[in-house]
């Protein structure tokens, strides 16, 4: 009850910032019929390699490339996301999972931090369905509920990779954030998962270990026999890892790099926001099993302070509900 945030972590990064072109978006609009590059932008594989390349000052793709019509947040939901110091948060595109509320949480973290859903229209028509209907405050229960237009991809789970990765773009001001997975009920509290994951460890940045592989390229597999994934997109971002150099055990701290990603718990500063927009754009360039990314980010920038826990804590953070139904494809020309 008595935990307060500390002072800012420190960065070898001095000044993070994000590319942004409207003239060129012109041109791909023309070009592409996917509205999902008029999103990420057109990220050439020199530009790729530079953003893995630290320095004081950099400027990156980091989605948002300039068309603001693209994942249209209404004004007043914006000026919310705006004033959260920290947030725990969800989202829900294509109504494919119940909302869980959070529970064990105490009063003095509630008045500190926000919980907020995104969602988009279908989601909110099937959880009305089921009697979850916003109050005057835009809430159900402890969730704020931030209804998302004009969605940029057609794939769902991409589209689901925007708040789970580019948290910082979304809570500008945020200082802290822990991501829960849709399938998920977060059932600890806030403030001490904080204190617990980051700021007793002096990490920035926590995750869990993944609980069945330790090899990348195994998980691949396990991807594609799964129909997780196509065996021609894994293929495609496993051999340009393996072309690389990239070991098949990578291994960080004496521990296995392969992460399970249902629940992110860090601090927001220009490194792990670098780290976010990086793992964003190997997913939208390759597959959108993040878990095939992580370890390939994580060794590219050297990224130090970060935590990765075992599968048991994450069971500890979070009651796993599992999906009600399979999400389908949207037409993104009509989903405005």
């Amino acid at each position: 009850m008595n935990l307060e945030f500390p002072s800012p972590s420190s960065t070898p990064i001095k000044a993070l910032h994000y590319k942004n072109d409207s003239l060129e978006l012109k041109v791909l609009g023309n070009k592409f019929v996917n509205q999902g590059i008029l999103f990420t932008g057109n990220q050439s594989m020199e530009e790729r390699e530079e953003s893995f390349k630290i320095s004081d000052s950099m400027e990156v793709h980091c989605g948002f490339y300039g068309d603001d019509s693209i994942f249209r947040i209404e004004k007043e939901d914006r000026a919310y996301l705006d004033n959260c110091k920290a947030v725990v948060s969800t989202c829900n595109f294509g109504g494919g999972d119940d909302l869980y509320q959070p529970i064990n949480m105490t009063l003095a973290s509630l008045a500190k931090v926000c919980y907020v859903a995104f969602w988009d229209k279908i989601t909110v028509e099937a959880q009305s369905l089921k009697g979850r209907v916003q109050d005057e405050r835009k809430k159900i229960g402890h969730w704020r509920i931030i209804v998302v237009n004009n969605l940029p991809f057609s794939d769902q789970r991409l589209n689901g990779k925007i708040p789970k990765m580019l948290g910082h773009r979304l809570f500008p001001n945020a200082r802290y954030s822990i991501w829960v997975d849709s399938k998920s009920q977060f059932r600890r509290d806030p403030m001490g998962v904080f204190e617990a994951m980051l700021w007793r460890t002096n990490s920035t940045f926590a995750i869990s270990q993944h609980g069945a592989r330790d090899c990348v390229y195994k998980e691949g597999e396990a991807i594609v026999k799964k129909h997780k994934a196509t065996p021609e997109e894994v293929s495609i971002q496993l051999s340009q890892y393996r072309n690389e150099g990239f070991p098949e055990k990578a291994r960080f701290n004496g521990h296995k790099a392969l992460a399970e990603a249902s629940v992110i718990i860090r601090e927001h500063t220009t490194l792990t926001n670098l780290f976010m927009c990086v793992w964003f754009n190997e997913v939208t360039r390759f597959t959108a099993r993040d878990q095939l990314s992580f370890p390939y980010v994580l060794l590219r920038l050297n990224f130090t302070n970060i935590n990765m826990f075992p599968v048991c804590t994450r069971k500890a953070f979070v009651n796993s509900m599992g999906h009600v139904r399979k999400t389908k494809p949207i037409d993104v020309d009509t989903a405005a």
